[in-house]
């Protein structure tokens, strides 16, 4: 008799433990998945693709299953290493490096943790992924390539007395770069002169813009984030010399360029929250290849266009977003 009360307790026991610790355990979908989020500078336009991607997941009904850390390199890139290292040994379930010295880091630091990455234009030649249709490790994202030739084409009708421009550039950025080689070649299939002024920091910008005075129609700079970072001081050197700046971003219409076909931020932040979203409901990388942006801002700033004395056309304007009004 006893031993037989001692199998019915054992048993019990066993079966409240087990019970215990079914009640425990998550399934897939009440998992709570920590997303590190990382930037290699502040600044407005990359903010606002990491905003995005936040209110975005909030807005897909994943606001309770996801937990955001969000680093930021400021500028010093020799801190990527460290921060990836940090989100690595906090057991981030995705890490969402944002621009592409970040993207970098993240691959370097990690072939296991997926990665996800954001506002990278040129990620086959940064050497993130060997071709966007195909994904064989555990890195994907959203690519910010942008319409070289359609901000050209703009020019054209905006300002056609532009025969030479001033090609001002971070020569450290493989996005910066990559998108000069897009401009070059167009021009040379045009018959459209250029010159060009790199920069290395944001303290060579005046000078560089400034070099190119007097000698250029135009200028244009790619999505570069050292240039963008610095709008107000190129603004300053192209607003006195009466020479218009096509930009790659609108956000740098925003600071004072003339008018662009580039990237829009908002449109990227969410689509890499949906690629979030797809692998939080159990999609894989593999199942994911890098996305170029869906959709272009079309952005021309009136108000710099009159303190230039240039003349929007009315046929544009119901085409592009008009700000500075």
């Amino acid at each position: 008799m006893k031993k037989l009360l001692a199998v019915i307790l054992t048993g019990m026991l066993m079966t409240g433990m087990l019970a215990g610790c079914s009640s425990n355990e998550k399934t897939d979908d009440e998992k709570v998945y920590k997303i590190g989020i990382v930037q290699h500078v502040d600044h407005p336009s990359l903010n606002l693709i990491k905003e995005t991607i936040i209110s975005e997941l909030d807005a897909l009904g994943l606001g309770d299953r996801v937990e955001i850390t969000f680093k930021n390199a400021n500028g010093d890139l020799s801190l990527l290493p460290t921060i990836m290292q940090d989100m690595i040994g906090d057991e981030m379930d995705i890490i969402v490096p944002i621009a592409t010295p970040t993207a970098q880091a993240a691959k370097a630091a990690t072939s296991e943790v997926p990665i996800i990455f954001s506002a990278v234009s040129n990620p086959v030649e940064a050497g993130l992924v060997t071709s966007f249709e195909e994904t064989t490790g555990n890195i994907t994202g959203v690519s910010n390539s942008i319409a070289i030739e359609d901000i050209f084409e703009l020019a054209g009708e905006l300002t056609p007395k532009a025969k030479v421009f001033g090609f001002v550039y971070n020569s450290s950025e493989i996005n910066s770069t990559a998108g000069i080689q897009r401009a070059k070649t167009y021009c040379d299939a045009h018959g459209i002169q250029y010159k060009e002024a790199t920069i290395t920091g944001t303290a060579d910008l005046q000078q560089a813009a400034s070099s190119l005075v007097g000698s250029v129609d135009a200028f244009f700079t790619p999505n570069d984030n050292m240039v963008a970072s610095a709008m107000a001081t190129y603004y300053q050197v192209a607003t006195q010399a009466k020479l218009p700046i096509y930009a790659g971003a609108d956000s740098m219409v925003a600071d004072g360029a003339l008018a662009t076909v580039g990237i829009d931020y908002t449109v990227l932040g969410k689509q890499t929250a949906a690629m979030i979203a797809r692998i939080i409901k159990g999609e894989t990388i593999k199942e994911n290849p890098v996305e170029q942006i869906a959709e272009y801002a079309k952005m021309i700033n009136t108000k710099t266009a009159s303190e230039l004395g240039i003349t929007i056309p009315e046929a544009l304007k119901d085409k592009f977003v008009i700000i500075g009004e």
